[in-house]
């Protein structure tokens, strides 16, 4: 019975951390980019998903390791730092939060008709009940878990009607046409940026799952989180191929759903809505969850009403999106700011492997430092460009 309830903590970690990558953002990224790329975009998705793997076991084994928050494993390392990266985390997650609300109202107004607003606010109301039955975190488990299925099911099914040139895609993937590098960084920031690269680290600590007897599975966890959303990202791919390929133009003004819709006709927008609420809401739970797992151990009052604290988190997300609206500056400079939180992040995590007061006795496997520190160096880069190419928009 042991065996199996930590083989379920183990998947649910893992998709809570998949299904916290894919949102509407993840769905649209994908989407645009097969178009500009076409079958080279699989060469995207190859090396987006060995980077990701790179990133993401470094942080859940360090996390396991040290048996504590990354934020107090930041401060470990140098005293305030936790603080400035839970700062970072939170204002991203809010700020992206309320983009996945507006998701998820837009998959409630496809399915039902219903205005975005009223979509949004129910949506937000049903992300709020799976943190308040008594078992929380098994709910959010199994929540993420069913919707993520839901998700790559119906995408299957849209991707055998599109009829794409699977042949084709495979080889372009290890023989691209080109070489997009801004695509790369940006599905790598997209998957294991923010705060989405904690959620199932964090998630596995909560269990119990801790500790150098759990490396194993922790690793184990960590690959098939990225195997998970890297699943979503290939049919996804291959769908949005299958219309290109077909000579259909894909609608700018919403990519997803024209793939969809020209792929399976009405049918396949009705399902496009499902993937899209799927998508926004499991999204909007893990980014809920990480947000405040990285408050939690620096505010003793956060710690004692943390559920609420979680509640609160998804209101004050869901109310700003139904009274205000999309508030698109500041995802601009916030969006900005999230892709310099993988490389300062996974820095510190890299450092903390050498600290024998942080990881005991513990040898950190210098194939898999060496891999991180190849991807904190990309991602700084790139997420320089892109902050400094963000905030003159705000201006303009």
């Amino acid at each position: 019975m042991q065996k199996k309830s930590t083989a379920s903590i183990l998947m649910g970690a893992a998709f809570l951390m998949a299904t916290s990558a894919i949102g509407p953002g993840f769905l649209t990224q994908t989407t645009v980019f097969t178009e500009t790329l076409l079958a080279s975009f699989g060469f995207v998705i190859l090396m987006s998903i060995i980077i990701d793997i790179g990133a993401q076991m470094n942080i859940w084994r360090i996390i396991a390791i040290s048996e504590k928050r990354a934020q107090d494993i930041a401060n470990d390392v140098l005293p305030g730092l936790g603080f400035f990266l839970a700062a970072l985390i939170v204002a991203g997650g809010l700020a992206f939060n309320i983009g996945n609300i507006a998701g998820a109202g837009l998959g409630v107004n496809v399915l039902f008709g219903w205005s975005t607003e009223m979509g949004a606010l129910l949506s937000g109301i049903i992300a709020i009940g799976i943190f308040l039955v008594r078992e929380a975190g098994k709910a959010m488990d199994r929540f993420a878990q069913i919707m993520g299925f839901v998700m790559i099911a119906l995408t299957v099914y849209v991707m055998f009607t599109a009829q794409p040139p699977v042949g084709e895609a495979v080889v372009k993937t290890f023989v691209p046409d080109k070489i997009d590098l801004l695509a790369i960084v940006t599905l790598v920031g997209g998957t294991v940026g923010g705060y989405i690269t904690f959620a199932g680290g964090h998630r596995l600590l909560d269990a119990g799952i801790k500790g150098k007897e759990s490396l194993p599975e922790v690793t184990k966890s960590a690959v098939s989180a990225i195997g998970i959303a890297s699943i979503m990202r290939i049919f996804l791919f291959l769908a949005a191929l299958g219309v290109v390929a077909q000579g259909l133009a894909i609608d700018p003004a919403n990519p997803p759903a024209s793939v969809f819709k020209l792929a399976a006709g009405n049918v396949g927008y009705k399902i496009f809505g499902v993937v899209m609420w799927a998508a926004a809401v499991t999204s909007v739970v893990g980014a809920a969850y990480t947000s405040v797992s990285f408050i939690q151990t620096l505010s003793k009052t956060v710690d004692k009403y943390n559920k609420w604290t979680i509640v609160a988190f998804i209101a004050i997300s869901t109310l700003v999106f139904v009274i205000i609206g999309r508030p698109v500056k500041i995802l601009v400079l916030v969006g900005s700011l999230n892709g310099l939180i993988l490389p300062i992040a996974l820095g510190v995590m890299l450092v903390a492997t050498y600290m024998t007061k942080i990881v005991g006795d513990y040898k950190h496997p210098l194939w898999m430092t060496i891999f991180g520190i190849v991807v904190v160096i990309a991602m700084a880069i790139m997420g320089g460009y892109s902050l400094v190419n963000g905030i003159p928009q705000l201006f303009k």
